[in-house]
């Protein structure tokens, strides 16, 4: 029996739902996970469907039989193999927090994907990342080869099949024509003061402004600079008695664990883009581990 997704977003309309439910029934397949969103303010619906295709239905022909029901109600739909793994290339510069988080959790099987590469503009984490048997690439980035930079990350990315990059902190702003070329299929993190505490050290100077709390998000890479469509969001409460390296050590625990999360709903096809913002579906209390991890 196959594990399968079907992801759909198409114009609300009525009978959208049991048209799905009637055909995965029709051929065979049990709906084990659900949800459906509609955003009534923009006439959009959203829908992800996990099924078991008891008849052994494979991915082609599910596809091929679903194309008359696409095509009536106008869908983007997609079926999806939940055993297939996503490659991943992550991006980093010289703050390692989210890039060692990311590899133990892929390392001990709680973040489900194939780290294909790790790209850098230093060396700091050429060790690190070949002793996980994991290709390292540096390829330094300036004012005068910034285009040059950005297509051999690129031919990395093409020749590796990686269908997301990750930014694990990386600290360079991307072209608008990279950023066009994986629209939807690039995640950034970053701490929660902006645009308020901008430059170095925004720790310090939340600590200075006295800021009760500190958090971070992560969303999808647009030509905006981190105004991308937001997809996790965490905070974690400070205090007066604590110090400037203790709002550090917090941020970089946040940063880490609302990146994992953003990675993991991308991964399980759970956000949806909706214009300017997403729509994320939670995992069932009855998911597979990886997919409830916190």
């Amino acid at each position: 029996m196959g594990n399968y997704c079907l992801t759909v977003t198409c114009a609300t309309r009525r009978g959208i739902v049991a048209a799905i439910s009637g055909y995965l029934a029709d051929n065979g397949c049990n709906i084990t996970d659900s949800a459906q969103f509609d955003d009534l303010s923009g006439g959009r619906f959203f829908m992800r469907v996990s099924f078991v295709s008891e008849e052994g239905r494979d991915l082609a022909s599910l596809r091929e039989g679903f194309a008359p029901l696409a095509e009536r109600f106008a869908m983007q739909a997609g079926f999806h193999d939940e055993a297939a793994r996503t490659k991943v290339v992550v991006m980093v510069s010289r703050f390692g927090h989210c890039l060692n988080d990311l590899l133990y959790r892929w390392r001990i099987g709680a973040l489900p994907i194939d780290i294909v590469a790790v790209i850098s503009n230093h060396m700091d984490y050429q060790k690190l990342v070949v002793n996980h048997d994991i290709p390292f690439h540096c390829i330094r980035v300036g004012k005068d080869n910034k285009p040059e930079a950005e297509a051999a990350q690129m031919r990395i990315v093409e020749e590796t099949g990686a269908e997301l990059i990750v930014l694990a902190r990386y600290m360079q702003v991307l072209s608008d024509a990279m950023c066009q070329a994986m629209s939807g299929r690039i995640i950034n993190i970053h701490h929660s003061f902006l645009p308020s505490f901008k430059g170095a050290n925004p720790y310090r100077q939340a600590y200075e402004r006295g800021v009760k709390l500190i958090g971070a998000t992560s969303h999808y890479v647009t030509a905006d600079l981190d105004e991308g469509p937001i997809i996790e969001q965490d905070t974690v409460r400070v205090t007066h008695a604590q110090s400037p390296e203790d709002y550090v050590s917090l941020g970089r625990d946040v940063e880490s664990q609302v990146l994992a999360r953003a990675i993991h709903a991308h991964i399980h096809r759970r956000v949806f883009l909706n214009g300017d913002r997403t729509v994320v579906f939670p995992a069932s209390p009855g998911s597979h581990a990886s997919e409830r991890m916190g």
